[in-house]
């Protein structure tokens, strides 16, 4: 396994834990609810969620991943997930990157299942290309890593390498 799949995935197992801390704290009632006593309370859990989160700022910088591209088009096009805000006009995105070929075969299943008439290819790609590629785009929020099996996305502009 990757290092940085290992590192979102140790991300996703700290964020839960600790949304579910907070949901059994909030209960029925909200307004009970002491928000600043809760962060100061698990205030090591989200200083490593930072320090986790830039770590994989950097991993993604460099890691090459498999994209999938849609290949039914006359030009192949990379499968990008549309995440629509019902109140406003404009479909913002997040391209689907994936760390190893059995996540990323995972992935075109569903994406099969969904659009039953295309056929996909993988291709791979280093991070802060992808990130370059649609860095000009408005619409274009950042990677979903390892999409749709885990709910994880980076920014595009978090993506980076403080030694550059």
């Amino acid at each position: 396994m990757s290092e940085l799949k290992d590192l979102v995935e140790k991300f996703i197992e700290i964020d839960d834990n600790l949304n579910e801390q907070a949901e059994a704290q909030i209960g029925e009632n909200e307004d009970d609810f002491d928000e600043e006593a809760f962060l100061e309370e698990h205030d090591d859990e989200y200083t490593q969620l930072a320090e986790i989160y830039h770590e994989i700022e950097h991993q993604v910088f460099s890691e090459e991943f498999i994209i999938v591209s849609n290949a039914t088009s006359e030009e192949k096009e990379i499968v990008a997930l549309i995440i629509s805000d019902e109140e406003e006009d404009k479909e913002e995105f997040v391209i689907p990157v994936f760390t190893d070929e059995q996540e990323a075969d995972k992935a075109i299943e569903v994406f099969k299942e969904q659009f039953e008439e295309n056929e996909f290819v993988c291709d791979k790609k280093v991070g802060s290309q992808i990130v370059a590629d649609y860095h000009d785009d408005e619409e274009f929020i950042g990677l979903a890593i390892n999409a749709p099996q885990w709910d994880f996305v980076i920014n595009g502009e978090d993506v980076h390498d403080c030694c550059e």
